[in-house]
């Protein structure tokens, strides 16, 4: 029995219909850039494993820290103990984050990352005798599946069955370079209608909208009027962070820094689940007392697991080294020509590209997970290229040791599928 067979009889996979889509690919072994399913087939991960191998599968440098990390301590628990992988994390992400974070707090995945966020800025409000019980996002955006993250994302495709039971929030357009000010006198009403406890936002781009790019000024204003009104930001970098908007975070592209900064995926370059929630001494210090309960009381079991900090060390390593650096440039420089050449298509609606990210959206309009995605996804697939549409958008988003014979073979068979649209 093939492990695709296998499978069937008792897994239930995420974002599935298993009625409709019965059948799982199954994957042997990854190198790389390439992807190996039980037949012998070949697949360029041209998604880095939804954004967390880029620096590839299975990097050598990356897997002999871990390996190494195994022989000396495996697990401990983070809440009266720490130790040296976690340590030496702390430092190296304070010294490539934006300047006013100082406290690095430890999650499981990025929609962990974004309830302790969440979490944070209710109870730093509660702990300074505030109560405030509003958050405001950006329209379309996507932070995650627990109750929280679900409250805060705008997509209903994802939210629709529990949307009785999320939090109160609020929804503000994305700026697009010519609507902040409207922006802003919403905002204005908001304030003086709700109390506020925080703003959370994909920095520039947000993933699960279609890749969606929008205005950095924009941004940066509404995040000024949040800092004069006392309000907390939260930067969701689990898709954008380290390194693949061309800058170590999108962030960096904006002058008003967060306050509390969330992280995962590419953190521990795909190698085994870790999150972070970042914030400033600031939000900090509110939580110290001498009374108990005004503790953070949020806690993972696996919380700074040291084989997971070892792997996100090595990856901040290699993320700094001037190979990578250049290899992040060539791409973009790769994606801009492709861009400029793709834009011509009679079927291509608009392009766009963000460091390695790569997005275009089709003329034809279509369900998120509708058929003209699943013909698309089998189309790539057929021709050893793993893309996954989101409804008419073709997004890449490929690991930073990409060759050039690869990635061209990625861009060949985007502008070959477009036949079939």
């Amino acid at each position: 029995m093939t492990l695709q067979e296998r499978d069937k009889k008792h897994l239930w996979h995420p974002l599935k219909q298993h009625q409709t889509h019965p059948e799982s690919l199954a994957i042997v072994k990854a190198k790389g850039c390439v992807l190996t399913d039980e037949n012998g087939n070949n697949y360029i991960d041209a998604v880095s494993s939804w954004y967390t191998c880029m620096f590839g599968h299975c990097n050598p440098f990356i897997t002999k820290r871990v390996a190494k990390q195994m022989e000396t301590l495996d697990q401990i628990m983070f809440s009266d103990f720490t130790h040296e992988p976690a340590v030496e994390l702390s430092e190296n992400l304070i010294k490539i984050m934006p300047k006013n974070q100082n406290r690095i707090f430890f999650n499981d995945n990025g929609s962990t990352a974004v309830e302790a966020g969440i979490k944070m800025a209710l109870q730093y409000y509660f702990n300074l005798n505030e109560k405030r019980n509003t958050f405001i996002a950006l329209e379309n955006g996507f932070h995650g599946d627990t109750f929280g993250a679900m409250s805060v994302s705008g997509l209903s495709v994802y939210n629709g069955p529990f949307e009785d039971f999320l939090m109160d929030v609020k929804r503000i357009p994305v700026p697009n370079g010519k609507n902040h000010q409207e922006i802003l006198e919403q905002l204005q009403q908001i304030v003086k209608e709700t109390k506020v406890a925080g703003f959370i936002y994909e920095p520039i781009i947000q993933g699960a909208a279609g890749m969606k790019i929008y205005d950095a000024n924009g941004l940066n204003e509404i995040l000024h009027f949040f800092k004069t009104h006392n309000i907390l930001t939260i930067a969701d970098e689990v898709m954008t962070g380290f390194g693949k908007t061309g800058r170590n975070f999108a962030s960096d592209f904006i002058a008003t820094k967060p306050d509390i900064i969330c992280l995962s995926k590419a953190l521990t370059a795909g190698l085994v689940p870790m999150a972070i929630t970042a914030c400033t001494e600031k939000i900090y210090q509110a939580f110290l007392s001498n009374t108990m309960a005004k503790g953070f009381f949020h806690c993972h079991t696996y919380s700074a697991n040291p084989i997971a900090c070892a792997a996100a060390n090595a990856a901040i390593t290699l993320l700094q080294t001037e190979q990578i650096q250049q290899n992040i440039k060539t791409i973009e420089a790769a994606h801009q020509k492709f861009k400029t050449q793709i834009i011509q298509h009679p079927k291509v609606e608009t392009a766009r590209v963000q460091g390695v990210i790569f997005a275009l959206d089709l003329k034809t309009k279509t369900e998120r997970y509708g058929s003209l995605r699943d013909k698309l996804l089998a189309f790539f697939m057929e021709r050893g290229v793993f893309l996954r549409p989101l409804g008419n958008t073709i997004y890449i988003q490929v690991p930073y040791v990409i060759t050039t014979q690869q990635l061209q073979k990625v861009y060949n068979t985007i502008e070959q599928s477009l036949a079939i649209v």
